[in-house]
């Protein structure tokens, strides 16, 4: 008799224990509501940043109980990983970036568009030798590897009849692959904004290729589980975004200068980023599946993306329920 209370004792520890962590992020749930929510914010999108400083997710789920947590992303990749790991509900990145995690079993959707931005290009020293994509071959090239800048990079490549193995990429982080290029550790870096604005004003860099179609749009990704559990906060999450959006585009130059207090560069940096994003159309859809088909391609051929069912992996990314009932 004793033995049969501790099993059953045991079990229902079990139970009680996968229950509590079955959310991590999202800190638990209570009544059908999570108690946290934890949201990232990237310099690569103004309106997380912009959102982030104003309060506004925090106002919107005061009333519901609901904790608001942000976690900065340094790249796609890492808000890929915050993701896959359940440290963030949100996470921003780049459409193709997210494509990629997605062929590798990530439970992600991408529910929403924070901008179409020209973020990458490839730069190089204002000396060097360099004058097309095809003069790459042989070099060293500094890339965040599953980021839009290596996805640039390599569809680039592709569009000059060279493949990813004819050049030597070195994996680095935006802010380090700048680095490298400046101080002559490689020959050109895929870079990201503001790293790439900031070197393009203030560095001895030229833009080597620019393609801004190759550039894909800035998503908000949120995890399955969460989406499937949580639909009204998913919608009030985009709700706060949509306040974040509208505010940009009423206020370009005050958002600038937030971007720049944010991200520890000058206005002038600040605003050449803004330029070059467009956050006119937040509703995820057919052009995001265009841009994102086209990236996959080059992906399979690179072996990067291993799925046969290129159509069916986008759909199943691109996700514009909840924003379209937010959206009117």
């Amino acid at each position: 008799m004793k033995k049969w209370v501790i099993w059953l004792s045991v079990a229902l520890f079990i139970v009680i224990a996968s229950g509590c962590g079955n959310d991590e992020a999202s800190g638990g749930a209570k009544d059908d509501k999570p108690a946290k929510i934890v949201l990232d914010y990237a310099y690569y999108s103004p309106t997380s940043v912009v959102l982030k400083k104003f309060g506004w997710a925090e106002e919107a789920f005061k009333e519901d109980g609901i904790d608001i947590e942000f976690v900065l992303s340094q790249g796609s990749n890492k808000a890929l990983e915050f993701l896959n790991s359940s440290s963030v509900d949100f996470g921003s990145t780049a459409g193709a970036a997210a494509l990629i995690a997605k062929a590798n079993g990530a439970p992600i959707e991408s529910v929403y568009i924070y901008s179409k931005p020209e973020w990458t290009a490839l730069l190089t020293t204002g000396d060097a030798p360099l004058s097309t994509v095809e003069d790459l071959k042989g070099k060293k090239v500094a890339a965040a590897i599953g980021t839009d800048p290596h996805i640039f990079l390599l569809r680039s490549l592709s569009e000059a009849g060279l493949k990813a193995s004819d050049v030597e990429i070195v994996n680095l982080q935006h802010a380090d692959g700048g680095s490298a290029l400046t101080t002559g550790q490689v020959d050109a870096w895929a870079g990201l904004d503001p790293h790439m604005a900031k070197l393009e004003l203030e560095a001895d860099t030229k833009f080597l290729y620019r393609n801004p179609e190759f550039n894909t749009y800035g998503t908000l990704n949120v995890r399955n589980e969460f989406a499937e559990k949580y639909p009204d906060q998913v919608k009030k999450v985009i709700e706060a975004y949509e306040k974040a959006r509208q505010w940009v585009l009423d206020n370009p130059e005050e958002a600038a200068k937030i971007l720049a207090e944010e991200a520890q560069i000058t206005e002038q940096v600040a605003e050449k980023e803004m330029e070059r994003n467009d956050f006119s159309n937040p509703i995820p859809g057919e052009d995001q599946k265009t841009a994102l088909t086209a990236a996959g391609e080059v992906l399979q051929k690179e072996g990067i993306i291993k799925s046969d069912n290129l159509e069916e992996l986008v759909d199943g990314l691109i996700n514009p329920a909840f924003s379209e009932e937010v959206i009117k």
